[in-house]
């Protein structure tokens, strides 16, 4: 095993010289993939201390990657309408020398540029989670590495002062970036007054609620659910990072199919997805102390109401309150005293 490890790990990395190891790593647009994909990058540096990267990714994702140790830098790849993105982004990494290219938008980029090693996105055959997907770039699918994003010391400071108090923290995140995966506010309040309840689980506990700037008119529901005291309000008010550390003092995080359901995931926090149109068998959170919960159809039915997914319909409607309350009160009850 050890060698067939040794093995995959000369496959990307080539015969390593002395100095820093120069790596291009392109990844993906839109936060959820970029966080599935994120793993590789602590996998890298494990494997190659002497790497330094130079990331790529969409406007919303870049800040994903702020904190990672060896960090060159991060460039901003924004689509052009007419097709010359790929162009500019060849212009600003063409003059360097990679030691490896990681390509997870499976371009064709790496062909033009001065490279030792190259690892490049293909599409499977057949459909596959998102983290084993990204793995089988580095032909490491037998062990994907877990998304995993780093924090600097003063991001971690500022989220122990953000959720500093007495009693532990039930995180929602209520905003998607569709209707059609947006479970209805409402039943974010009745779940979260069952949770915290006098008969609740987390009687008592305070409720963090995260989402951008865009949710804060959506969300304001929530404030009533719990006194002022017990409500810590993150909406449109910290950058991804700081929202992903302040999910670490979180004992249980419940939200829609979002960036956010990842970051928890990858936080380590005891996570809730709540899935319609999408699958979860590609997009599900990662990790052993996650759930999926949907209502009576599944991905396919949903899929053949709205093939395309062009239309303005919530498909949540029949997630009842109850299911997600079992669930969340089941996986409190499995991870006690794991956090």
């Amino acid at each position: 095993m050890a060698r067939v490890e040794r093995q995959r790990r000369d496959a990307y990395t080539g015969a390593m010289t002395p100095g820093s190891f120069p790596i291009l790593f392109i990844t993906a647009t839109r936060i959820g993939d970029a966080v599935l994909s994120s793993g590789l990058i602590r996998k890298l540096l494990s494997e190659i201390p002497s790497a330094k990267f130079t990331i790529v990714a969409g406007p919303v994702a870049a800040p994903l990657f702020l904190d990672v140790p060896h960090l060159d830098q991060i460039i901003v790849f924004e689509k052009a309408k007419d097709g010359r993105h790929w162009f500019r982004l060849w212009r600003q990494v063409r003059k360097r020398h990679w030691g490896l290219v990681v390509d997870l938008r499976g371009s064709a980029i790496s062909g033009f540029l001065k490279r030792d090693r190259r690892a490049v996105f293909k599409r499977p055959p057949t459909p596959v989670h998102k983290v084993v997907e990204a793995a089988r770039v580095l032909q490491i699918e037998d062990h994907p590495p877990a998304p995993y994003l780093f924090t600097s010391p003063e991001t971690e400071q500022t989220a122990a002062e953000l959720t500093a108090g007495e009693g532990p923290i039930l995180a929602l995140a209520p905003s998607a970036n569709w209707v059609g995966k947006t479970w209805p506010i409402e039943r974010f309040a009745q779940t979260a007054i069952q949770l915290l309840g006098d008969e609740g689980p987390l009687a008592g506990a305070r409720l963090m609620v995260l989402g951008g700037p865009e949710d804060a008119q959506a969300t304001q529901s929530l404030r009533n659910v719990v006194p002022k005291s017990r409500f810590i309000d993150l909406v449109g008010k910290v950058d991804l990072l700081t929202a992903h550390a302040c999910l670490k003092h979180a004992r249980l995080f419940i939200g829609n199919d979002s960036g956010l359901m990842h970051i928890a995931a990858a936080a380590g926090v005891p996570t809730v997805g709540l899935f319609g149109p999408s699958d979860e068998s590609l997009y599900g959170p990662w990790g052993a102390d996650t759930r999926v919960v949907r209502g009576p159809r599944d991905f396919a039915t949903i899929a053949a109401v709205d093939p395309g997914f062009q239309q303005a319909l919530c498909h949540m409607m029949d997630l009842p309150v109850d299911t997600v309350v079992s669930t969340a009160r089941d996986l409190l009850a499995k991870t006690t005293g794991t956090r």
